[in-house]
C-alpha cells in the first residue's frame, strides 16, 4: 500500500461478535481492497447490512478492524492526523435542540480545534452557501431534517479538510437543494477536495460521481467509472468478475420517410418498437450487433433517401447497472 491515495484498504475485514456464551460471529466486511484517488468523487453503494457504515466507521477509527489495513491520507484509518484532516456528515446529524444555526457552528468548529476568530469568520459565508442565512439565528429545534441536512454541511465544511466523508448527503432534501449540494461539491472537487459518499440515491451519485464501488453483504462486488457501468458493455458474472458483455447496441431512431422504405432499409434488424407521427414521420427502435453496423446502417438510410431527424442510443442508468451486478452476484 502507497500513502498516495486519498483512501486505501486492502483485505479489509470486520467481524462483529454477539453474546455472551453462545458466540455469534457476523462478517460486516470480507476482504475489501479498494483505492480513492485525490481530487475525486467516490461513491459507496450497497443495500442495507452491505457493509457501508462499518466501512466508514473503519475509516473514522470509530469502530476498529478484524483484519487487513485501512490508510486515509497517508496516515493509518483512525490516526488523529488523518482525522483532522477529514470533513464528515454523519447520517443523521445530532444538534443540540438549544443551538443556533450560528451557535451550532461554533460548538463544531471547536470540536475540530478551529479558533473562535476563524469561525466566527466563516460561519456566516457557509451558511448563506448553504441556504441558512436567514435562520442563523434560529434554534435547530425548529429546522426540518432538510435545513438539519444543509447545516451538517455547512459544519463539515468550516476547518477546510481535505477529505469530506458525507453518509446520505442529500437525505432530506428538496430536488432544488439537491442540486445545489451537486454544485457544492462540484465546487469541492474544483478546489481539489476528494469527496467520498455514501447514498441510496443512485441517480444522484450518477450525476456527481466519478467512480463507485459496490458492496454486497460485506463483499466488494465492483468497483468502476460510472460511464464504463452505464455504457451496458460490461457485466458480473457470479463470481463477482467483470467481463465484455455483448456489444449489441439498442438505437432509438427518429426518422422522415415512408414506412415501407424503412422497413426495406432496416433490413434483418429487429424492430424493438415502432412509433408513427404521420405518413413520413416515424420514431424506431431496433437493436445493431456493434458500432460498425450502427455507422453502414446510417449510410444506408442516408442513401435510400431516409431523414435522420433524431439518433440516440440507450444508456443503462446506475441503478439498473447496480440491480444487474447484485442479482448477479446470489448464490
Amino acid at each position: 500500500m502507497t500513502s498516495e491515495a486519498a483512501i486505501e484498504t486492502h483485505d479489509l475485514r470486520k467481524t462483529y461478535v454477539e453474546g455472551l456464551l453462545r458466540r455469534k460471529r457476523q462478517e460486516a466486511l470480507k476482504g475489501v481492497s479498494l483505492r480513492v484517488e485525490r481530487g475525486e468523487i467516490f461513491g459507496l453503494l450497497g443495500g442495507n447490512g452491505a457493509g457501508k457504515t462499518t466501512f466508514i466507521k473503519v475509516l473514522l477509527g470509530i469502530i476498529r478492524r478484524t483484519g487487513g489495513q485501512a490508510r486515509v491520507l497517508g496516515f493509518p484509518a483512525g490516526d488523529w492526523r488523518g482525522r483532522k484532516l477529514i470533513g464528515y456528515l454523519p447520517e443523521n446529524l445530532r444538534v443540540p435542540r438549544h443551538l443556533t444555526g450560528l451557535t451550532a457552528l461554533e460548538y463544531y468548529g471547536h470540536l475540530s480545534n478551529v479558533p473562535t476568530s476563524v469561525i466566527r469568520q466563516r460561519r456566516g459565508e457557509l451558511l448563506e452557501m448553504v441556504g441558512l442565512a436567514d435562520r442563523a439565528k434560529d434554534p435547530v429545534r425548529t429546522y426540518s431534517k432538510g435545513m438539519l441536512q444543509r447545516l451538517g454541511l455547512a459544519q463539515a465544511m468550516l476547518h477546510e479538510p481535505e477529505l469530506f466523508i458525507l453518509d446520505e448527503p442529500t437525505d432530506g432534501l428538496d430536488p432544488l437543494a439537491r442540486s445545489q449540494v451537486r454544485g457544492f461539491l462540484a465546487d469541492l472537487k474544483e478546489r481539489g477536495k476528494t469527496i467520498f459518499l455514501n447514498s441510496h440515491i443512485l441517480q444522484e451519485v450518477e450525476l456527481v460521481c466519478d467512480r463507485v464501488a459496490i458492496l454486497d453483504k460485506g463483499n466488494l462486488r465492483r468497483v468502476a467509472n460510472v460511464a464504463e457501468i452505464t455504457s451496458g458493455r460490461v457485466q458480473i458474472s457470479g463470481n463477482g468478475q467483470p467481463h465484455e458483455r455483448s456489444e449489441e447496441l439498442e438505437l432509438h431512431l427518429d426518422l422522415t420517410a415512408p414506412d415501407a422504405l424503412i422497413r426495406q432499409t432496416l433490413g434483418a434488424f429487429p424492430i424493438v418498437h415502432w412509433q408513427s407521427f404521420s405518413p413520413s414521420d416515424h420514431r424506431v427502435v431496433t437493436r445493431v450487433p456493434n458500432q460498425p453496423e450502427v455507422d453502414a446502417l446510417i449510410d444506408r438510410l442516408r442513401q435510400a433517401g431516409v431523414s435522420i431527424v433524431g439518433l440516440s442510443r440507450r444508456r443503462v442508468s446506475l441503478e439498473e447497472a447496480y440491480l444487474e451486478i447484485v442479482a448477479e452476484t446470489v448464490d
